[in-house]
């Protein structure tokens, strides 16, 4: 369980390819020497539940299987790239986003940024399977940030930018055209079925 608040990054060791469709993703990931990660693990990468099957200091390795690779961008990461990283909530945390399961629900495309005040307004594309379950006010996790719906359309949504949140996360350098991953407000999960 995570809370879609990013306090580290990291950045992208290797991505290889495995026989079967899998794959195995190396991160270098901040805050390893304090949070002191050991294999078997939870640790969310771009808001997506992955085990740690290595660590070595600061790399920590993931299993990531063909189910994983085809609902989620991990498939198409580079070496050198960032992303988010979130260690799993500990009993007695404090919850201060919303609780984010690192259940990716599907990717979808940036499709505008404009700035708005201090910080910037993102619009996404609307997965028509989601269309339900992304509302007005709702929560979104979008590569495991926890968020706010600040508008909605036909075929999109749109997402306020506070600029901690462009400083800290990799929101603040995703390009028009690139794509997020998405989960849905566990709540908004359950309520729709």
């Amino acid at each position: 369980m995570f809370s879609g608040l990013i306090a580290y990054r990291g950045t992208v060791c290797s991505l290889e390819k495995l026989g079967g469709g899998g794959a195995r993703l190396s991160v270098r990931c901040e805050g390893a020497q304090q949070e002191r990660p050991e294999p078997k693990d939870s640790i969310a990468i771009d808001g997506v539940c992955l085990t740690a099957t290595a660590v070595d200091r600061e790399v920590v390795t993931f299993d990531v299987i063909p189910e994983t690779l085809a609902r989620s961008t991990l498939g198409v990461r580079k070496a050198g790239e960032l992303v988010n990283v979130e260690y799993a909530l500990r009993v007695g945390d404090r919850l201060g986003g919303h609780l984010v399961y690192g259940h990716v629900d599907a990717t979808a495309a940036v499709l505008a940024r404009a700035p708005e005040g201090q910080g910037e307004r993102m619009r996404v594309e609307l997965p028509p399977a989601l269309s339900r379950t992304i509302v007005l006010k709702g929560f979104i996790a979008i590569d495991g940030v926890s968020l706010k719906v600040a508008a909605r359309g036909g075929d999109w949504f749109e997402v306020a930018l506070i600029p901690e949140t462009l400083a800290r996360t990799t929101l603040g350098a995703r390009a028009t055209g690139s794509r997020v991953n998405l989960e849905i407000d566990p709540i908004a999960r359950y309520a729709t079925q």
